[in-house]
């Protein structure tokens, strides 16, 4: 007897589940439901504000709101960290809208969606700077933004994606140090004199490559390259961390 009052249980429950979450959306004009999500957003509920939106997109994918629900899914996505929706958001709207206006826009927040790639919860919350980690997310943040200054240089958005390209230059910088430096530890001393020189080739102005000529110059120590160790020994000089 007690069985079948836990499986009726269970199944009320499924059965209450799976009706609460189709009524999740009520079925109302498109306007309203905009509204709503508008009302949303501004109050920061996104998870809410992402059900009404999608909503709106699915039901509605060739209504007056369309473009603008796109843009606002690129946003809301971003700011509910679902980084991989909101790529494939931007994707679409690039496609189906090559000439619209706010394309600056929609290629500014691919570059910030890329750089939040690049974060992970447990170095925020441990303060952490892992420079070890996969730097293609921030390549990719890069090229978007220097895409934006290239093709929309009156932008509105040109001068923060200028000063985000500042910040990715010096995480790729300490990427590339962090590389050079584990080709020290594991004695591949030409390894990490390459490594060292792309850097200071590529990145010539960033703290990392000055770093790097610590890198270097014990790299050509244990080569036993006299005049290498003099050389960087002088640009150590010339360039002081």
């Amino acid at each position: 007897m007690k069985q079948h009052s836990l499986s009726g249980l269970l199944a009320l429950t499924l059965l209450v589940g799976c009706t609460s979450s189709e009524e999740i959306v009520p079925d109302v004009p498109p306007s309203e439901l905009y509204t709503e999500a508008q009302t949303l957003l501004q109050e920061g509920s996104w998870t809410t504000a992402i059900e009404r939106l999608e909503a709106l997109d699915s039901r509605y994918p060739f209504g007056p709101y369309s473009e603008q629900v796109q843009l606002d899914l690129i946003y809301a996505y971003y700011k509910n960290d679902d980084l991989a929706l909101g790529l494939a958001t931007i994707e679409r709207f690039t496609r189906l809208n090559p000439t619209n206006d706010k394309l600056d826009w929609v290629l500014y927040m691919r570059g910030l969606t890329y750089m939040a790639q690049d974060r992970n919860f447990m170095h925020d919350l441990f303060n952490m700077n892992r420079f070890d980690r996969d730097p293609e997310p921030v390549k990719a943040a890069f090229a978007d933004f220097k895409k934006l200054l290239e093709r929309y240089p009156n932008s509105p958005y040109a001068e923060d994606a200028q000063k985000r390209m500042y910040a990715l230059k010096n995480r790729l910088a300490e990427y590339d140090l962090a590389t050079a430096d584990f080709y020290l530890r594991r004695e591949a001393w030409i390894a990490a004199i390459n490594r060292c020189q792309e850097l200071q080739k590529t990145f010539p102005n960033t703290e990392a490559a000055r770093k790097s000529l610590a890198i270097q110059l014990e790299a050509y120590e244990k080569l036993g390259l006299t005049e290498a160790v003099e050389r960087t020994r002088e640009l150590m000089v010339l360039n002081p961390i």
